[in-house]
């Protein structure tokens, strides 16, 4: 099993990276946070990796840390969350604050995340409630970086990325253009998408 990747970045996007190891390029699947502090394609980048094994297929799902991956793992334990809807439920809150939230049984907040139903919710709190405590918080952080392309290509990779989160895109764009609208139209695709799942968030 692969366990941790190594290798330039050949490519990103804001669910996945194209890690090129020796000539081979490896594709893995990334939440947000891990998104976020990735460097510029043709830099190096190192990735804490989980393989998931099925019968049609063997993914690679990537994380900048160690806890961002055990998070994942512990997600992947509750029943009826795969890989896929635990990826998204990483991506749909901050580290630190759903972390919070699950130690602290609020449940209503990860409701909010696409994908998450009351049922599933309740579930998440439910199994890994004593569990979460072993996370270690404060470590997952976003750092802004700037990326090529202008206002309107981020606006839409940003909005693209929400929607594959499960976001309306209707619901999507205006919050995107909240954020637009009070950040500046300079501002980079890492921040964009992490200041318009805040506002989303909130309601």
């Amino acid at each position: 099993m692969i366990a941790l990747i190594r290798g330039r970045i050949a490519a990103k996007n804001p669910g996945s990276v194209i890690v090129d190891v020796g000539g081979l390029g490896y594709e893995v699947h990334i939440p947000l946070s891990s998104f976020y502090e990735l460097p510029d394609e043709g830099k190096d980048v190192s990735l804490n990796v989980h393989t998931h094994v099925r019968e049609d297929a063997i993914t690679l799902f990537g994380f900048r840390t160690p806890d961002e991956k055990a998070l994942f793992l512990l997600l992947m334990g509750v029943s009826g969350v795969g890989p896929k809807l635990a990826l998204n439920i990483i991506s749909g809150l901050p580290y630190d604050r759903l972390v919070d939230a699950i130690m602290r049984g609020d449940d209503a907040l990860v409701t909010t995340i696409p994908g998450v139903g009351k049922k599933t919710s309740a579930r998440i709190v439910l199994e890994l409630r004593e569990k979460a405590g072993s996370l270690n918080t404060g470590t997952a952080g976003a750092g802004p970086c700037s990326i090529s392309g202008g206002p309107n290509r981020q606006r839409d990779e940003a909005v693209s990325a929400l929607v594959n989160l499960g976001y309306k895109r209707n619901i999507a764009e205006d919050a995107v253009k909240k954020v637009c609208a009070a950040d500046g139209e300079g501002t980079p695709l890492e921040v964009l998408i992490k200041e318009t799942l805040k506002v989303l968030s909130k309601g």
